[in-house]
């Protein structure tokens, strides 16, 4: 490594490149930011949540079909009215200090999540202002726990799962100091939170006490999820180019790369890439109420203008796959209905404009130049297909903050905007279908679709939701509100000397990663 990026790396990414062979390196990480705390689901952010989930455990958890699975929980049983949820503990399961999890502490956990003066990120999804309300939670015997709802959720357990309410985790009591203020989380996960050196780095230690739950590989966060590694380091380096020649040069062996080098990338011999779909949306939003986009067979034309094929390639650098659909490839819910979308048919697109009485006027397309966002360039794309198609397109470049602003206040007539993850297909339509008058930000108020919607909430048998989500895409696709592109693409790159290394949804996995000498 030359003197010049030396001087160029962090302190603590100079310090671990100097350090003496003798001793052990750590499992070195990359973040692109520091964590913003260390107290789950609170004052939270992606990297937060990506360090705080190998630490830290919750009842249920997502496996990879996008389905909610027994985690600290063993089984879970429902009433037949659906509002009553029982959960059998997994027994002989540790905290981090070596106390034995019971329900006493999950009940203490839910007890804190509940307090407003805790500012849990998800205590708005339970105590009845999204409408679900958990109205008592007890903890009978040593090794089982019970809620009761107000109403039946098809979304309880999802909404438990979530890693942004940081699965709704379990903690011991030792995690928050006499006089009731945060510590530091005390889990039942495979790693113990060590050394937080803001701005810097955090460390993680394996938990040699750590109970796996059942399987025989990772499942999202259930499975195996052993730790095999003798410490994690979470490294702070903000600046991609540094990031990028670190792990090249090896002494950063995991860091998340910018799209555009994954190619570059892939011709290093010391290097593994792995390139998985997540469930983050990107998409082009339609302003229904506008005078011209208020005309569905205008927004129809401008779909049949669009090679959704192209524009994904680039946008994506040619990773990304076209799903125009509002549930990901890799959900339970993802069918042929699903795989059906839109076709670019140039012909089509004028003869919709003609039906729409058309006239040449100009459509602006909003977009944002965030570095790692597909936002730019598919508005570039889609302007030069629109033209194309004879639609009198332009393109407005805002900061973030601006556009986000006007999504939030719904004054655009067409944008470039990209939705983060949602795993259950009802809660990736509530995040932009809804009514307008209350909701600005919403693009898609057809009753019809609302009242799907609201039914797959509360539903919780598969195939009836199944038969939901199916008539929604096909409605959807009818009315094009918006337009979804494809699934984002998390872009990783670590060394081969590191083995059974995944990410899941962006997120860092540590268990059941061994490093070779």
């Amino acid at each position: 490594m030359t003197r010049r990026l030396l001087f160029a790396l962090p302190c603590a990414l100079a310090v671990l490149i100097a350090v003496s062979p003798a001793i052990a390196k750590p499992l070195t990480v990359a973040l692109n930011a520091d964590i913003r705390s260390s107290n789950p689901g609170v004052n939270r952010d992606d990297n937060t949540d990506g360090v705080i989930l190998n630490v830290v455990e919750g009842l249920v958890a997502y496996g990879e079909d996008a389905r909610v699975k027994p985690l600290l929980a063993k089984s879970y049983e429902v009433s037949d009215d659906g509002l009553t949820y029982t959960f059998s503990l997994r027994e002989g399961v540790k905290f981090h200090n070596g106390a034995e999890m019971t329900a006493a502490d999950v009940l203490w956990s839910w007890n804190r999540y509940m307090d407003p003066k805790t500012e849990w990120r998800c205590l708005p999804e339970f105590d009845g202002r999204n409408r679900l309300k958990v109205v008592s939670a007890e903890a009978p015997d040593a090794h089982t726990f019970v809620m009761k709802l107000n109403e039946p959720s098809a979304l309880f357990l999802a909404t438990m799962a979530r890693t942004d309410c940081a699965m709704t985790a379990i903690l011991h009591k030792d995690s928050v100091k006499a006089d009731g203020s945060w510590d530091k989380p005390i889990g039942t996960g495979p790693f113990i939170f060590g050394e937080w050196k803001r701005g810097e780095y955090v460390t993680l230690n394996p938990f040699h006490d750590y109970q796996s739950p059942p399987g025989e590989k990772p499942d999202g966060y259930v499975g195996s999820k052993r730790p095999l590694i003798d410490e994690a380091k979470f490294l702070i380096v903000p600046d991609a180019a540094t990031v990028k020649a670190a792990v090249v040069g090896g002494s950063l062996d995991v860091a998340q790369v910018a799209d555009s080098d994954v190619a570059e990338l892939r011709q290093s011999p010391a290097l593994d890439i792995s390139t998985p779909q997540v469930a983050t949306k990107h998409t082009f939003l339609f302003q229904t109420r506008d005078p011209l986009l208020s005309n569905v067979k205008l927004r129809q034309a401008i779909a049949a203008a669009l090679d959704m094929k192209q524009i994904v390639a680039a946008a994506s650098n040619g990773l990304g796959t076209v799903n125009n659909s509002a549930v990901p490839p890799t959900s339970a819910y993802f069918d042929e209905v699903q795989r059906q979308g839109y076709s670019h048919d140039l012909q089509r697109a004028k003869a919709l404009l003609a039906e729409a009485g058309y006239k040449g006027e100009e459509i602006t397309i909003l977009a944002n130049q965030r570095v790692a966002m597909p936002s730019y360039p598919a508005a570039v794309m889609a302007q030069a297909m629109m033209q194309a198609a004879g639609i009198n397109a332009r393109i407005e470049v805002l900061e973030w903050a601006t556009q986000l602003d006007r999504y939030q206040t719904g004054r655009y007539q067409m944008q470039s905007f990209s939705y983060s993850s949602r795993l259950d297909p009802a809660l990736s339509y509530e995040q932009f279908s809804g009514p307008k008058d209350e909701q600005p930000r919403k693009v898609w108020e057809n009753p019809k679709a609302l009242d799907l919607i609201d039914q797959a909430y509360v539903i919780s048998n598969e195939e009836k939701r199944g038969k939901i989500f199916d008539a929604l895409h096909r409605m959807m696709i009818e009315d094009t509100p918006l337009i979804i592109l494809y699934n984002g693409v998390d872009s990783v790159a670590y060394s081969k000397r590191v083995q059974g290394y995944s990410t899941w949804e962006g997120k860092p996995r540590l268990w059941e990663v061994s490093v070779a000498d």
